[in-house]
């Protein structure tokens, strides 16, 4: 164990590759769950960023939590971790780019349903009960209306029968 000149510990290490429980809740205690950009999943694994078989120590600077899929991406898959001299992790995909750091989730709002009427109010946007409910009245659709609006190559458009002055009722076949 290693202090710093306040007696802050700076640095714990075990002889073994596996992870003894102290030196695990002091990475837990610094990671706070899987350290994959955007993951932050809590049920980890201990990674050793020198591996133990090249003769990396089971220290905590040369560990870091990866959640299983993480972990084996790392493994397996070819991501590579590495930890930069100020002590921050950095992520690179298998082709050896960086993986960009994942911005912290939009804050939500103490009231969010008060927060999107003020918001609401301001572009005046009314809801109301009806809002949701469409102004369909169970007619018949016109295909060929429907293919001209929706089809970019539709031949000879035709205008919306309502436009045309035609009845709203259509008379189904017999």
């Amino acid at each position: 164990m290693r202090h710093d000149h306040e007696g802050r510990v700076v640095e714990i290490g075990a002889r073994t590759r596996t992870i003894p429980p102290a030196l695990r809740r002091a990475l837990e205690h610094r990671d706070q769950g899987c350290r994959f950009p955007g993951c932050h999943g809590r049920f980890t694994q201990g990674h050793h960023l020198r591996h133990w078989a090249h003769g990396g120590p089971t220290t905590l600077s040369n560990l870091t939590l990866l959640c299983h899929r993480h972990h084996r991406a790392v493994h397996e898959e070819g991501y590579q971790v590495a930890r930069l001299p100020d002590g921050t992790l950095q992520f690179r995909r298998p082709n050896g780019h960086p993986l960009p750091e994942v911005p912290p989730s939009a804050k939500v709002p103490g009231d969010p349903v008060e927060a999107l009427r003020a918001r609401h109010d301001s572009q005046g946007v009314r809801i109301d009960a009806r809002t949701g409910c469409p102004s369909w009245l169970g007619e018949e659709l016109n295909v060929g209306w429907a293919i001209d609006v929706l089809h970019p190559l539709a031949q000879g458009a035709r205008p919306c029968p309502l436009e045309q002055g035609s009845p709203v009722a259509l008379q189904r076949p017999s």
